[in-house]
């Protein structure tokens, strides 16, 4: 048991599962080789991509070498202290929670401006404020500049940090709420299609969200942890059984804004989040698929059949030249549905988490009444419940074909006759017991 525990303890840290998968994507391995590398299943490999499960001991050790990114190349000619001064700025390990605090650049957001921006250069749908634009990376030194000596042991001169302000959690959270919440109730909208359960799902997912806040304020993607949670609830197929979202609300006046509307509607659940994940919100390809728990190759099929089904309602989508002006083009009518569409805005963040906290104290109320009803139910039992075991008394029934007994049967000529004999003879001796027949 120690010897497991020191094992896990030395174990290298691992990043989150999105960054997983896109590291082994990123050296060209496929499930089936990591699994045979690490000695697993490909089902394995799939949950602990997805965050179901990690792995532990010697295979969480074996995997992380396997996903480890290569590192960096480093000119050989120039001294060591200088080399590692000018080398460019590297991003920070999966491993290492984003800080939810706001950063220097103009948008006072609680969360980094990397976990809220999509991924691509595209331009997403809109979330409700300007994100950000991230700052220039530095690029290396080339070995030939010429640069003046460093005595190696001087140490290099320390880079001032910017002081950043530390939030409590209601107000990262309050800040992440009021950043992301009305542009995810507007693309929960292209999503469902209803109003109402758009501003449902979204608020439901940031109660979700402030129950877990310690896992969510140190993801990656705080953004992207609350849309997975808002899609799940509002494509949940027990709302149909809800009166009040059981039809999707009027489509849009205008006729390609309408056509667009109702070939989003058309198509399933599964292909229309695709779509709207990739054309929509700008994530890649591989993150496109880890958010829909499905393979690269899959998101990719999806997508395209997305496509051809919403270009055969929009003309202008079918001339498109080449599949990424076709993308450009459905991301601009996107866009411009969810923004021409009147969508009801979110309750305040102090509702949902007053509202999170209320639900969540009211189960756990119900839960210790449950658990103390059932305690008196068994205690009333044990104490009424009889100690021993008595056979219950079976019914009686009446048998019928036998003749009722009326008293002693009638005597025959020869019982009459023993009779009188056994009358005269004297009650002594042997003689009575055994009395003479003539």
């Amino acid at each position: 048991m120690t010897r497991s525990t020191t094992d896990e303890a030395a174990a290298p840290p691992l990043p989150s599962p999105k960054e997983r998968r896109r590291l082994r994507e990123a050296k060209s391995l496929s499930e089936e080789q990591v699994a045979e590398a690490v000695g697993v299943t490909r089902a394995t490999v799939r949950s602990w991509e997805t965050g179901r499960t990690s792995p532990r001991g010697r295979k969480r050790a074996l995997y992380a070498k396997l996903i480890a990114p290569d590192p960096e190349p480093v000119p050989a000619t120039r001294p060591k202290a200088v080399r590692r001064k000018e080398r460019p700025e590297r991003p920070a390990p999966a491993a290492e929670p984003v800080s939810v605090a706001p950063a220097p650049a103009p948008a006072p957001t609680a969360v980094a401006p990397a976990a809220v921006a999509p991924t691509s250069a595209r331009e997403p749908v809109p979330t409700g404020s300007p994100t950000p634009e991230p700052a220039p990376t530095r690029s290396p030194v080339p070995a030939s500049a010429s640069a003046p000596p460093v005595p190696a042991s001087a140490p290099p001169p320390p880079e001032a940090e910017p002081a950043v302000p530390r939030l409590s959690p209601d107000e990262a959270f309050d800040a992440l709420y009021a950043h992301s919440a009305p542009g995810l109730v507007r693309q929960t909208y292209l999503l469902t299609g209803r109003r109402s359960l758009a501003r449902e799902s979204v608020e439901r997912a940031f109660q979700l969200a402030w129950h877990r806040w310690p896992e969510v304020a140190v993801d990656r993607d705080p953004v992207g942890w609350v849309r997975a949670a808002a899609y799940e609830y509002a494509m949940s197929p027990w709302h149909r059984l809800r009166r009040v979202h059981r039809h999707p609300d009027a489509p849009p006046s205008e006729p390609a804004r309408r056509a667009l509307f109702e070939a989003l509607l058309d198509l399933p659940p599964a292909y229309r989040r695709t779509l709207l994940l990739y054309d929509g919100v700008g994530l890649d390809l591989p993150e496109t698929a880890a958010e829909t728990e499905a393979s690269t190759p899959a998101a990719a099929g999806r997508l395209e059949v997305a496509r051809a089904a919403v270009a055969e309602r929009l003309p202008e989508l079918a001339a498109a030249a080449s599949p990424a002006e076709q993308s450009e083009l459905l991301q601009d009518r996107l866009g411009g549905l969810a923004r021409a569409e009147h969508v009801p805005a979110p309750s305040p963040a102090r509702t949902v988490r007053t509202g999170s906290e209320d639900k969540a104290r009211l189960w756990t109320r119900a839960a210790i009444a449950f658990v103390a009803l059932l305690i008196a139910a068994t205690a009333l039992t044990l104490h009424t419940a009889p100690t021993h075991y008595e056979q219950p008394v079976s019914p009686p029934e009446r048998v019928g074909g036998v003749p009722p007994r009326g008293g002693p049967q009638k005597l025959t000529p020869q019982d009459v006759k023993l009779q009188k004999v056994l009358k005269e003879q004297l009650a002594h001796g042997p003689e009575r017991l055994v009395p003479r027949i003539p």
